[in-house]
């Protein structure tokens, strides 16, 4: 077998393929915190539930009413931004002039309650969700064997990504975002609604959440702790980002997932840590993060 840097092959590309795939999870969830804190202030610790919900919502679709993983791609994200939009609207509206530590702890309670119900009912047990039909099977590269699910998913990560950034960036809707978020009260005096905004802003990060729950779920299966492992790195990943940075969010996100998958290569028992050693280091050299702002 052929080798490079003294690791065969197909073992090192397998481990980038498998870094890009957790770097698109890592990249989606962080783009939907990234969103939520720029404009909120929120750090939005129920991302991680609304990315379980997703992929219940698409295991219950296909479990009880026979929905398939194309619909479910379309309706899981749709009914938790709906949820998302109810928080927002419900709880996290009545907090927006006191400590954003108090939308931290609101937003952790509701997790752990999200989690709980779904624990207690469904137990802790992983859920098998199968592949779909069209994205069986795979692909000989000659260097290494390339799952067509797992293509998919790195593929559609990407482009979620690159359309929020542009939407965010370099659109109308973007501009009144970043204009709300640094001057509330002159945007509100041109005429527009701000705490419309503001709710739609939280509901469409819940449904990013929501979006990769449905793609991980053929992947990881679903059980209701799935969001609660990934949270923690995924707030790794917003810190060594910047907060608030859609950029940020999307370069560490998928850097970071490859950063762990070649740790795998290398050094397998610090793949589990190396994220978190990064935060630190750049935390004590730029605590803003590598695009945060000041």
């Amino acid at each position: 077998m052929e080798e490079l840097l003294g690791i065969p092959v197909q073992a090192l590309f397998g481990q980038i393929l498998l870094g890009l795939i957790n770097g698109s999870f890592y990249a989606i969830l962080s783009l939907g915190l990234a969103i939520i804190f720029g404009l909120l202030n929120i750090i939005n610790f129920t991302h991680g539930a609304q990315y379980m919900l997703g992929a219940f919502l698409a295991w219950m679709g296909l479990s009880y009413l026979g929905v398939g993983y194309w619909t479910a791609l379309l309706i899981a994200p749709l009914l938790v931004g709906l949820t998302g939009i109810a928080i927002e609207r419900l709880l996290l509206a009545r907090l927006a002039n006191v400590d954003h530590l108090y939308g931290f702890l609101l937003t952790y309670g509701i997790a752990l309650v999200i989690q709980g119900l779904f624990r207690n009912y469904y137990g802790a047990s992983a859920l098998p969700y199968p592949v779909p039909a069209e994205l069986r099977g795979g692909y000989d590269l000659g260097f290494m064997f390339l799952p067509t699910y797992r293509g998919w998913v790195v593929a559609i990560s990407l482009a979620i990504c690159l359309a929020t950034w542009l939407l965010i960036e370099k659109t109308r809707l973007g501009s009144h975002l970043r204009a709300a978020t640094e001057k509330p009260g002159l945007t509100e005096a041109f005429g527009i609604n701000v705490p419309l905004l503001v709710t739609m802003t939280y509901g469409a990060g819940a449904a990013l959440a929501a979006f990769a729950g449905v793609l991980a779920a053929p992947i990881y299966s679903v059980n209701p702790q799935m969001g609660a492992d990934l949270i923690i790195v995924v707030f790794g990943v917003v810190v060594i980002g910047g907060m608030g940075s859609i950029l940020g969010a999307i370069v560490t996100g998928f850097g970071l997932g490859l950063i762990e998958g070649l740790t795998k290569v290398f050094y397998a028992p610090a793949s589990d840590i190396v994220i978190f050693v990064i935060m630190i280091v750049i935390l004590l050299v730029r605590p803003a993060g590598l695009f945060g702002k000041a």
